[in-house]
């Protein structure tokens, strides 16, 4: 594909003290940009987002520009999302106003995008001539370490203010929140959808002005949007990741008793605690591992939902479908008869109950584990009832729209040929 233009939004709340500075430099370098990546044009637009200062007023002084003006404040996001809306560019990017970033990055941006077919490029702060602060710097590490966590796939910097994003990738970005975790929700989207996303390091500089971000309710509505997506694209990571960490930590609590055991064939008493507690632990394993096979049939209803699946949830699917199903069901339910016998034997015969308090919690939490199973067999079949009924409703609908064109062609041959009869009736 040949693009053509470049349109570069920069969305401002009360950045008097920058924005004027940063039209300049963007200005200086439109050439630059334009020549080393092979374009035709470069557009610039400012977005005044609810400013009340004299942002405005500086940014209409410039003729070369085009300034959009909020009369409320709507959020960054907004700002960014109305300049691509109102903007011609085949490619699309934006700027932060206060003056941290430099606009002759562009060029690199763009000839990375165009040669490397980069759905999104953007310039990452993290490099080694970044001024971030020491606790943004910790805090965009932490995000991107929890999103590759749980897309498998990373970027060092998930809130850059400076990307160049291809105008035909937007459909696979949208819809995107209108405040200043749009960057990261534009970086988890990306990963989730598996777009080709590039980073370039780039130099950053301290702001002019005030910051608006808040490092503790930001990085919140960071967490919050990025939880969000891997909810929307990839639920079963997050349900896998918790039923990890849960066999994790029974291997840790049970390590004891069980070397214990082996080396002198009982139990001390106060094990029982720990029996207790990994018992609880196993079940909301088992119910997280179940969950995680549910939400990912329940995912394949998303029309924005790829088809691969991870190698360990597409293990977890085939082993909860099918024969696998009904051989754990079994077996379970075969373990948990097993510790429980002799009790009820016991019981019938002598009216009394001695069994010792390890069998009674293993029998205990291999038939909760067969019930769970049973339920999460009954929410699948719900599951796959919705989705034919779904796929039928789908082709339904397409064999109407099929029905109702050719009636549509029938009815405009019926009003033609009358007409070419009657020319011809003339003639003779």
């Amino acid at each position: 594909m040949d693009y053509k233009w470049l349109t570069v939004v920069i969305p401002a709340l009360n950045e008097q003290d920058a924005i004027g500075a940063t039209i300049v430099r963007c200005l200086d370098a439109r050439e630059e940009i334009i020549h080393s990546s092979g374009l035709e044009g470069m557009e610039i637009i400012v977005v005044s987002d609810g400013s009340t200062d004299r942002t405005v007023e500086i940014a209409q002084s410039f003729d070369e520009i085009q300034v959009i003006v909020f009369e409320k404040n709507q959020g960054y996001g907004a700002a960014i999302k109305e300049g691509w809306r109102q903007g011609r560019g085949d490619l699309v990017g934006f700027l932060d106003a206060d003056g941290t970033c430099d606009p002759r990055f562009f060029s690199q941006l763009c000839q990375t995008a165009i040669s490397e077919h980069a759905d999104v490029t953007l310039g990452s702060r993290l490099g080694p001539d970044s001024q971030m602060p020491a606790i943004r710097r910790a805090g965009n590490r932490i995000f991107a370490f929890l999103l590759g966590l749980l897309c498998g796939r990373k970027v060092t910097d998930t809130a850059s203010g400076m990307r160049v994003v291809r105008r035909q990738s937007l459909k696979h970005l949208y819809p995107l929140p209108d405040g200043l975790h749009f960057t990261p929700a534009m970086s988890a989207r990306a990963l989730m959808n598996h777009l080709r996303i590039i980073e370039i390091p780039m130099k950053y500089e301290e702001r002019i002005g005030e910051s608006k971000l808040s490092a503790l309710w930001d990085g919140i509505r960071f967490l919050k949007v990025i939880s969000e997506g891997v909810l929307c694209y990839r639920p079963e990571k997050i349900f896998l990741a918790g039923f990890s960490f849960c066999v994790l930590f029974i291997l840790l609590l049970a390590a004891y008793p069980t070397e214990f055991y082996f080396q002198h064939r009982r139990l001390e008493e106060w094990m029982i605690y720990r029996f207790v507690v990994c018992q609880l632990v196993g079940s909301l394993g088992m119910m997280l591992l179940l969950a995680s096979a549910l939400t990912n049939r329940m995912a394949q209803f998303s029309a924005r939902r790829e088809e691969s699946v991870g190698f360990w949830s597409s293990i977890v699917v085939s082993l909860f479908t099918g024969k696998p199903l009904a051989v754990i069901v079994g077996l379970f339910t075969f373990l948990g008869i097993g510790f429980l016998w002799p009790g009820i034997v016991e019981f019938v015969t002598t009216g009394t109950i001695t069994l010792h308090w390890s069998r009674l919690i293993a029998g205990a939490f291999t038939l909760f584990t067969v019930m769970q199973t049973l339920i999460f067999f009954v929410l699948m079949k719900v599951v796959a009832i919705w989705s034919f009924e779904q796929s039928a409703a789908e082709k339904n609908i397409l064999e109407s729209i099929s029905n109702e064109s050719s009636d549509l062609r029938n009815v405009n041959y019926q009003k033609i040929t009358p007409t070419v009869e009657t020319s011809r009736h003339i003639m003779k």
